[in-house]
This record gives structure tokens, C-alpha cells and sequence, in this order.
């Protein structure tokens, strides 16, 4: 039969428990050193004895996790996850609901940093929250690619707005230049009408007259002849 310590070592073995903080069965008490041991009745005597090394608190039991954390990287590389080791739906394993939130979420954040930046305005950005919400981006590089079109056309549209006004400002000015050339035209006719000009123009039927005079003269001596 194997020796049993004596029933006296009961009251070491709890103060040793009290004193190391532990366990009655965490506690190893020195089987050559008994007679010492069973001497000691007090927590203080207990102290000199776990400084002895006659009493000690045994080490705590490893219960090892290495093969659950194998398990576990193989898992999220894909294996063990086949037909056969699924329990619930679908539906049940992930939510669709919960696809949805994670989605809604990064496409908001991303709304949210790109309108801090000042890369899109509020306006863009409003019309941007409502299409997320309205299922039209499934994600994140959709989104980004949708607005790199959505600025490019409207720089687009800036371009053509403002050659359009850079044109109608030079037709513009064109024709002010021409309306002042008319008008420079006609002040000039009009100055030119006011100059004592008139005095030639008048002399002008006297000659006129003259030559008349001359004709009808010419023509009285000819029938006078004949």
C-alpha cells in the first residue's frame, strides 16, 4: 500500500493554500521532510517553509491551443469548410442584412474622407449617398470609378460653358467694334455734308447749264446754216 501523509498535514495544507493563494490541491508538500513539516502551525512558520522549498504551489496545467490555432489558419485559407462541415443556412452563417451594412458602411466612409478632402462637393455628394442607398455601387472601386467619370464630366461641362461665353464675348465685342465703325462712317459723311463743300456743288449746275447753253447754240447755228 502506498505511505499516506498523516492526517495532521490537513491544517498545513490549507494554511499553505491561504498563504500561496491557491488551491488545497495545488499544494506540494515534501514527503522527506514531514516530520518538519507537521511542526509548523502557523501561517508565519508556513512562509519559512515555502522559502525552504519544502512546500510548494505545483505549476498550473497547460492546456494547449497550438493545434486550435492550426485549425484555425487552415480554416481561413478555405479548408474544412466544405458542404459537410456546415450547420446553418446560408442566410444563417452570414446575413444578408450584415453584407449590406459592412457594404453601406465602407461606401460612406469613403463618401465621408473623399467630401473632407474637398475631392467631391456636398452637392456630389448628396447624389452619391442616395445612389449607395439605392443598391447602385456593389463596391468600394465602383464607386471611385463612377466619380472620376462624374468629375471629368463636369469639367467637361465647364470647358464647353466657358468657350461658349469666351465666344459670345468676342461676337460681342466684334460687333460693338463694328457699330463703331458705322458710326465713325456716318459722323464723317455728316461733318463732310456740313463743310463749305456746298459752294463746288452748287457751281456744279452752273457748269451743267452752261454746257447746255453751248449745245443749244450749236444747234440754232446749224439749223441756221441749213
Amino acid at each position: 500500500r502506498p505511505l499516506r501523509l498523516a492526517s495532521s498535514l490537513r491544517l498545513q495544507k490549507r494554511l499553505a493554500a491561504s498563504v500561496l493563494k491557491c488551491g488545497k490541491g495545488k499544494i506540494w508538500l515534501d514527503p522527506n521532510e514531514v516530520n518538519e513539516i507537521s511542526m509548523a502551525n502557523s501561517r508565519q512558520n508556513i512562509r519559512k517553509l515555502v522559502k525552504d522549498g519544502y512546500v510548494i504551489k505545483k505549476p498550473v496545467i497547460i492546456h494547449s491551443r497550438a493545434r486550435v490555432h492550426r485549425k484555425n489558419e487552415a480554416k481561413r485559407k478555405g479548408r474544412h469548410m466544405g458542404y459537410g462541415k456546415r450547420r446553418g443556412t446560408a442566410e444563417a452563417r452570414l446575413p444578408t442584412k450584415v453584407i449590406w451594412m459592412r457594404r453601406q458602411r465602407v461606401l460612406r466612409r469613403l463618401l465621408a474622407k473623399y467630401r473632407e478632402s474637398k475631392k467631391i462637393d456636398k452637392h456630389l455628394y448628396h447624389s452619391l449617398y442616395l445612389k449607395c442607398k439605392g443598391n447602385v455601387f456593389k463596391n468600394k472601386r465602383n464607386l471611385i470609378e463612377f466619380i472620376h467619370k462624374a468629375k471629368a464630366e463636369k469639367q467637361r461641362e465647364k470647358s464647353l460653358a466657358d468657350q461658349a461665353e469666351a465666344r459670345r464675348l468676342k461676337s460681342k465685342a466684334a460687333r460693338d467694334r463694328r457699330k463703331d465703325r458705322v458710326d465713325e462712317k456716318r459722323g464723317g459723311a455728316t461733318a463732310q455734308d456740313e463743310t463749305p463743300k456746298d459752294e463746288p456743288a452748287a457751281a456744279a449746275p452752273a457748269e451743267g447749264d452752261k454746257k447746255k447753253k453751248e449745245k443749244k447754240e450749236k444747234k440754232e447755228k446749224k439749223e441756221a446754216k441749213a
